[in-house]
């Protein structure tokens, strides 16, 4: 081997060498990138996970249904956020308005929300339902027709589930001298007729919270007078009520704005009478007649509105006696919700009876609700609860025959801080 080729083969293991040290330096180098890309991913793993709790999904934001004709959708699909209309706000007397801005009664209002927010509900119901009714009822039509149509539409609206919402009472349809309490039983040929003056007196609840709202509908130019009278009676009432504002002086009051009015037909004239047997009430949870009474003729009782009170602010006036007493075949029933055990002797009796209380508890029903439920031949069970106390029986009251009458109705709440006229609408 020449020197040449001896210097060529040491430089080539030289090299070798220094190609296999870099080989190694490089493995090495990417073994420790390869530990921190493990770290660096495990890290950034763990920050997308973090990422991820904390990113929760996006609810889809609900899109607002629009009410159909006649009205069948739920108010909660309308109203989809819960939150319902607030009613008509009134500021309270001189002697009450430091109420308005007090932050302590601002906070008690603040705890009753669900509850307000019922009673809103409850209150957005009627006025579409009773909307729609006033342009669909025309005469001709018969009056089970006509609670069908406001009914069915109430159920849908509050989207009626056992005793957590639904009709409030039975629709009272009462027509001319009829003041009250009147609702068609199965078989009842009744029918709106072109001169009739008709009541309409309506019910829903939320939660047992429940809105108590009534209006006249008449066909007879020649009452309109009569309507007006009672209308503005109604608004006096409310005006007057308040924080410790007294029945006796809210009777007197309604009773001066009803009989300034009075009605001329056939070349008679007729003064209009405040119906004096008859009132507005407070409203209690599942009840729909409390302990007190709202007088619309003076002399009531010196009793006092209170704080957190609802009331209904009704008043009835009529062209015959003012004077209303029982008559005609009754349709409307509540359980007494004061009447404790009562052994009874007829099983259908304690069958019925078990039947109302979960269907109905507390709250009034007629006897074609009895029939919906799948009731039949119950009249018998049906009048030995009424007799042994357990049920109370609401026949119609009436005013002499040839007489008219008319109603307008509105429920109202006694927050802390104001007052809430719940019901008010644009139509009355």
């Amino acid at each position: 081997m020449t020197d040449n080729e001896v210097a060529s083969n040491a430089a080539k293991e030289l090299e070798e060498k220094l190609s296999l040290k870099e080989n190694e330096a490089r493995e090495e180098d990417g073994e420790e990138d390869e530990e921190e890309a493990g770290k660096g991913g495990e890290d950034n793993a763990s920050s997308a996970d973090k990422k991820k709790k904390k990113k929760k999904k996006s609810k889809k934001k609900k899109t607002p249904q629009e009410q159909t004709v006649p009205p069948r959708v739920g108010l909660s699909k309308i109203f989809v956020n819960k939150k319902y209309p607030v009613g008509e706000i009134v500021d309270y007397a001189e002697d009450n308005l430091w109420r308005t801005t007090n932050e302590e009664k601002r906070a008690l209002d603040r705890q009753e929300n669900n509850h307000w927010n019922d009673l809103r509900r409850a209150a957005e119901t009627h006025r579409q339902v009773r909307q729609y009714a006033q342009s669909a009822i025309q005469p001709g039509m018969s009056l089970t027709q006509i609670a069908n149509l406001i009914e069915d539409g109430t159920r849908s609206l509050v989207e009626e589930d056992g005793l957590n919402s639904g009709i409030g009472f039975p629709t009272g349809l009462n027509l001319n001298h009829i003041a009250a309490h009147y609702s068609p039983n199965a078989g009842d040929t009744m029918t709106l007729k072109d001169k009739d003056v008709m009541k309409v007196d309506i019910g829903v609840h939320v939660n047992g919270h429940i809105v108590d709202s009534a209006f006249t509908m008449s066909w007879n130019p020649d009452c309109d007078p009569l309507l007006a009278a009672v209308k503005a009676a109604t608004n006096t009432g409310i005006r007057e009520a308040g924080i410790d504002a007294r029945m006796s002086e809210i009777g007197e009051a309604i009773q001066e704005t009803m009989e300034s009015y009075e009605v001329e037909m056939n070349g008679k004239t007729y003064p209009v009478k405040s119906i004096r047997n008859l009132s507005g009430h407070d409203i209690k949870p599942y009840s729909i007649h409390g302990s007190k009474s709202v007088p619309i003729v003076k002399g009531g009782e010196d009793v006092k509105m209170e704080e957190g009170e609802t009331f209904a602010i009704e008043t009835f006036g009529s062209t015959g006696r003012g004077l209303v007493h029982a008559d005609l075949e009754c349709s409307h029933y509540a359980k007494n919700q004061d009447a404790g055990h009562i052994p009874l002797r007829l099983p259908r009796a304690k069958a019925l009876l078990n039947s109302i209380t979960q269907n109905f508890g507390t709250l009034p029903f007629c006897r074609r609700y009895l029939d919906r439920v799948g009731e039949s031949k119950y009249l018998m069970a049906l009048n030995n609860l009424v007799s042994a106390g357990i049920v109370h029986d609401y026949p119609p009251l009436v005013d002499i025959k040839g007489s008219y009458s008319a109603q307008f109705e509105h429920t109202i709440v006694l927050h802390p801080t104001q007052k809430e006229v719940v019901s008010r609408g644009d139509d009355y």
